[in-house]
């Protein structure tokens, strides 16, 4: 709140000045950093582990692969078996390709053109249908020469 001040006698020596109070703000602020500096000693550093690539100590017998072209279709890869699929029929044949084995992994490969819709929809559609295995297929860029 404004305080008056009041110069003289009359209208004429009236004036109002307008300051912050800075003496709030700076107990404020020196309470907040002696609480860190207190409290900063008792916080532990937490570490997390995050997965690496290529950590597997044996590369599974029988991968399945599906293959999405530029043109959206797909195609299942079983070994020296390609055949073509829907999205409908995609499910039931991993099922029918896994034999009764949910530990055989599907990698889904699709082409740099295809929309990112099209791989999250097989991806959607297979684990829906249970399937626990799912992984992506990465192509590294080539070295600069």
């Amino acid at each position: 709140m404004p305080s008056i001040v009041s110069h003289g006698h009359g209208r004429r020596g009236r004036r109002t000045i307008n300051e912050i109070n800075m003496v709030p703000f700076i107990d404020v602020m020196l309470v907040l950093l002696i609480i860190f500096m207190v409290t900063a000693p008792l916080i532990a550093p937490s570490q997390i582990s995050l997965p690496s690539v290529g950590k597997a100590s044996a590369q599974p017998d029988k991968v399945l692969q599906i293959v999405i072209a530029k043109d959206e279709s797909l195609s299942l890869k079983s070994g020296e078996q390609t055949s073509t699929l829907t999205l409908r029929q995609i499910a039931a044949s991993v099922k029918t390709a896994q034999a009764g084995n949910a530990a055989v992994p599907v990698v889904i490969s699709a082409d740099k053109a295809v929309k990112y819709e099209a791989v999250v929809q097989v991806m959607d559609t297979l684990q829906r249908a249970g399937v626990q295995r799912v992984g992506l297929s990465v192509q590294l860029a080539p070295a600069e020469k």
